[in-house]
């Protein structure tokens, strides 16, 4: 999705992108640091920094760092809060697949307030 938003223009002054790593809630509703959403906005980052250099913020490398230094992105999230709680719930399968890389042909964009189908 990087390499796509950046061939496209994106990432740029003109055309923003916005990269979350939204994380989410315990039971007890405190917020838990997802390690599979920076690895995720690490890895598009990454992709993103190479075609449009120095126009992301300060934040947008320190996520990519993340990728890049993970040697094994599958092990790491499989052994997280995150893919533990997969794995013993019954969907081990899904950390592989929530792992995987340049897999989407389709890529939303905002565009008028709405998203579409871009890819």
């Amino acid at each position: 999705m990087g390499h796509w938003l950046a061939r496209h223009g994106y990432g740029t002054l003109d055309r923003p992108v916005a990269v979350i790593a939204s994380g989410e809630r315990w039971p007890d509703g405190i917020l838990r640091p997802a390690l599979e959403d920076l690895l995720g906005a690490g890895a598009l980052l990454a992709a993103l920094r190479k075609q449009c250099g120095d126009t992301l913020s300060p934040e947008a490398p320190a996520a990519a760092a993340c990728f890049e230094a993970t040697p094994d992105v599958i092990a790491a999230v499989a052994t997280s809060a995150s893919g533990q709680e997969l794995t013993g719930g019954g969907f081990a399968d899904d950390v592989g697949i929530a792992t995987e890389l340049d897999v989407c042909a389709t890529v939303p964009t905002l565009t008028n307030g709405a998203f579409a189908a871009a890819g």
